[in-house]
């Protein structure tokens, strides 16, 4: 038995998305904007996965427009809301432990002459909503926060800061990267506090290749891309109807997320207990996280070897985003962890198809791990 424990950075294609994903590269494989029957048949399935995903995002389906993948619905989002609203003011506020595909985007924008405000976590590794207050004002036109980081879970407070952009008469626009989210909480409580929203397929059991971009009605954005008019020229192109028909059935598939979490934060539980009894593993994600994350290192063990090690016992988790490959964690770095500590650390996360066995093959593999990395330094 294997233990897949690297969702954070891709899930498993679940049944229902395959199937999906057969049937319209072998059968339902027409143009959606052709006018034969194939073409009807290809747009009668377009239109059935866009409601699938507007409805677990709690959306009208026309204010969902499909991309190529989270990044791209982020890029979208940022340049379209910055350079549309750029006569209204110059301020953007951020958070320091953004996703690479916010993060760089709106490194870009500061480049441009935007004044970029970005605000770090506290000792907790939370950001308090009151740390917004100061910073959003009537010269604010983006605000960029993620419903849920990537690498450590930590829960950010979406609705506290749409009320905060309300109350301080800022004329921002703001953007939620919800893709580590989709499919693990309910999303209308997010949603409706957003402006725009990013979501991605290959996250919740879905192919790679596509992602959603929610826009609420009203937001206008400069498109990044141009062509034939796909998607209300939003994002034009060809729609790719194997990864989108995926997308659809696969947001189907999703059981209520609340029920899920329950067994998702006693897993977790499980886990924490495991790991209580080595000395030298310390946990980064904060206690409040969303339990499908947790960050932790094992002390005087770097990421790498303890990874090949459980990696060749098939127990596969990461180091970290794996969209920073190669870099120290941002993520980390903003929660002021040590170097040495960062170096340590293993991001374990989970899915609904996680199992307590699996849990145990993990606490099991780390004490091996220790033990024979330890014996083999003296």
């Amino acid at each position: 038995m294997e233990a897949y424990l690297d969702n954070s950075a891709t899930t498993p294609v679940c049944r229902e998305a395959a199937d999906k994903i057969s049937q319209a590269v072998t059968v339902l494989y027409g143009n959606p904007s052709s006018l034969h029957e194939k073409g009807f048949e290809a747009e009668k399935l377009l239109k059935e996965s866009r409601s699938n995903v507007a409805k677990v995002i709690g959306c009208e389906a026309d204010r969902l427009f499909f991309t190529a993948g989270g990044t791209e619905a982020n890029n979208l989002a940022l340049f379209g809301i910055a350079r549309t609203m750029k006569r209204k003011g110059n301020k953007i506020v951020t958070t320091a432990f953004e996703h690479p595909s916010v993060a760089k985007c709106i490194d870009f924008l500061e480049a441009e002459g935007f004044e970029v405000i970005r605000i770090a976590p506290d000792s907790s590794g939370n950001i308090p909503a009151e740390s917004f207050k100061k910073t959003i004002d009537e010269n604010t036109v983006l605000v960029a926060v993620m419903a849920v980081n990537n690498e450590t879970g930590s829960i950010q407070p979406i609705k506290e800061i749409r009320e905060i952009i309300e109350e301080n008469h800022s004329p921002a626009f703001f953007h939620c990267d919800c893709v580590q989210a989709f499919g693990k909480v309910n999303m209308r409580t997010l949603t409706p506090y957003a402006d725009t929203l990013s979501v991605s397929a290959h996250k919740i059991h879905g192919p790679k290749g596509v992602g959603g971009l929610y826009i609420k009605k009203g937001v206008r954005l400069s498109p990044l891309i141009f062509g034939g008019g796909q998607e209300h020229d939003i994002r034009p192109g060809t729609e790719p109807m194997p990864a989108i028909a995926g997308f659809g059935a696969a947001a189907a598939a999703l059981p209520n997320p609340d029920k899920t979490l329950e067994r998702i934060s006693e897993l977790k539980e499980r886990l924490l207990s495991r790991l209580s009894q080595f000395d030298d593993v310390v946990i980064n994600s904060p206690d409040n996280a969303l339990p499908y994350v947790i960050n932790l290192s094992v002390l005087g063990i770097r990421s790498e070897p303890m990874i090949n090690f459980l990696s060749d016992m098939e127990i596969y988790v990461s180091a970290g985003s794996a969209c920073s490959k190669g870099h120290r964690s941002e993520a980390l770095t903003a929660l002021g962890i040590s170097p040495e500590r960062i170096d340590s650390a293993l991001r374990v996360s989970l899915s609904r198809f996680t199992t307590q066995e699996q849990i145990d093959m993990l606490a099991e593999g780390i004490d091996k791990c220790r033990k024979f990395l330890r014996r083999s330094r003296r």
